[in-house]
């Protein structure tokens, strides 16, 4: 039996006669050219839009948007590898219309339309609204790292910069000791020269001054870190417990398709005070009087969830359980039980402690109250479990400690509903980062980053929308749009 075989090479063929019978009626590059040519490129304030009078004419910035955003959906950012799909990809061929940019053309229109292509996302996003894709009842917010264009080698702390500086105190003693001793410390096989010890000691002392200037940065502009490759970056903690320089991306999505409603690029490692200003973007943008917001203990802070009430968002966050120093999870402080009645709290082993003082600040007033009995926890046989503290177990209750036991109780009478936020909002985080590789970021600087979150948030939600009505429908209704959808 024979195998499969090829088309002859020296063979004749008869291509097709157009270059629109390249690409099949439902193949989503027409989305994406029906999509780009309806977009108002002088509204979003697009570089080149209005082509100039004079100089070499540029690249319509419709042709550099589809090109990025055809190599988005494909898993290619590089602006090198886009310059060569350009010239062998037959979808890009019929898309571009046989244009090939070069990889720096292609670099600088992501470089010069950062806010634009934000601005883009948000408007393929009211597109959506208007087709009736967001659900507009729950939706959830959760934080994901990453990977920034700086290396951990280039962060440095107050603490690494210690430790590199007593090195070339330590490595330039070492030198000077050679000299005065005729090189009998060198133990190599080829002895240093004089002149050798001297160019590594001057090399050495440029590197001390300048990590010395940097621990001059650090205390005077009063920061934990620099990153010299990208100044923005912050070393942070995944949850897989390493620890990388990245952007911290806080995402937004509705539950209905999964879709992607708003995001914020920010520098901060943790999620805190993030909750309220999503939610808001969210409630604002789907213009719906009220919305279940669901998020992870990282966002659990006082200041966020009374905002959303205040504003008609019901927030289901799970409660951060505070751990003793002991680390007995028996003695943990949500063991302790409050009575109102008597405003006491009544611990694990059965003693009550009562209020001992209040707790306040110059900046926002009362916080909290304490609650102690030093006299039971003096003659409790189980003290070494429960605290280190010789005076005894303190319990600090929260002055809105009232609303939080609200919030509490709400998220576990509904705990399926809460349950359903790993679900809606680490969908687009795995689609982006593993399965399209976008887990690390190529440009530099918070708003080039942003840019490149915008471009993967688009793509996501792009694809996400042809899959929900499919090419020939989202043809037609992007056709059929009259107007810009930024209107």
């Amino acid at each position: 039996m024979p195998y499969i075989k090829g088309t002859d090479r020296n063979q004749a063929t008869i291509l097709p006669e157009y270059v629109d019978d390249y690409v099949s009626s439902d193949n989503p590059v027409r989305v994406i050219d029906a999509y780009v040519e309806q977009v108002d490129m002088v509204a979003h304030n697009f570089s080149f839009a209005i082509c100039p009078s004079v100089g070499r004419p540029p690249y319509d910035p419709r042709v550099m948007l589809k090109l990025y955003l055809y190599g988005y959906l494909n898993r290619i950012r590089s602006s090198r590898r886009l310059e060569d799909e350009a010239k062998r990809n037959l979808e890009l061929i019929w898309l571009l219309e046989r244009l090939a940019p070069d990889f720096k053309t292609i670099a600088d229109f992501r470089k010069n339309n950062k806010k634009a292509l934000k601005e883009l996302f948000k408007d393929f996003n009211r597109l959506c609204k208007e087709w009736g894709l967001y659900g507009k009842e729950t939706a959830a917010i959760d934080g994901t790292k990453i990977r920034a264009s700086n290396s951990k080698k280039n962060n440095f702390s107050k603490k690494k910069l210690k430790r590199h500086i007593k090195y070339i105190e330590d490595k330039i003693d070492t030198y000077l000791d050679e000299l005065d001793q005729n090189d009998e410390l060198e133990k190599a096989d080829r002895k240093l020269s004089e002149e050798e010890i001297k160019e590594r000691i001057e090399e050495l002392r440029k590197r001390k001054n300048r990590y010395a200037a940097m621990e001059e940065e650090l205390e005077r502009d009063k920061k934990n870190e620099i990153s010299t490759t990208d100044p923005d970056a912050r070393l942070m903690s995944n949850n897989n417990g390493a620890v990388d320089v990245s952007y911290n991306v806080q995402t937004a999505v509705d539950s209905k398709h999964k879709l992607i409603v708003t995001f914020e690029v920010i520098t901060q490692p943790n999620d805190l005070g993030y909750l309220s200003p999503l939610a808001l973007q969210v409630k604002h943008f789907l213009e719906c009087e009220t919305i279940d917001m669901l998020a992870d203990k990282g966002y659990y802070h006082v200041d966020c969830l009374k905002s959303c009430v205040e504003n008609g968002i019901r927030p289901y966050v799970s409660k951060q359980s505070y751990a003793n120093r002991t680390g007995n999870k028996k003695y943990y402080a949500d063991k302790f039980i409050y009575d109102k009645a008597k405003d006491l709290y009544t611990c694990p082993a059965g003693e009550e402690l009562f209020y001992l003082r209040t707790r306040s600040s110059k900046e926002k007033g009362v916080l909290g109250y304490d609650y102690r009995n030093s006299k039971a926890c003096a003659n409790c046989p189980e003290k070494s479990q429960c605290t280190r503290n010789k005076t005894g177990r303190t319990i600090f209750r929260n002055v809105n400690q009232d609303f939080l036991d609200t919030i509490d109780l709400k998220t576990q009478a509904d705990m399926e509903k809460y349950k359903q936020r790993q679900m809606i909002v680490e969908h687009p985080f795995g689609t982006i980062k593993h399965i399209w590789g976008a887990g690390f970021f190529l440009t530099r600087g918070i708003e080039s980053v942003t840019a490149e979150v915008a471009l993967s948030y688009l793509a996501y939600n792009f694809k996400r929308t042809i899959s929900i009505l499919g090419v020939e429908e989202m043809v037609k209704r992007l056709k059929e749009s009259k107007k810009p959808a930024l209107a």
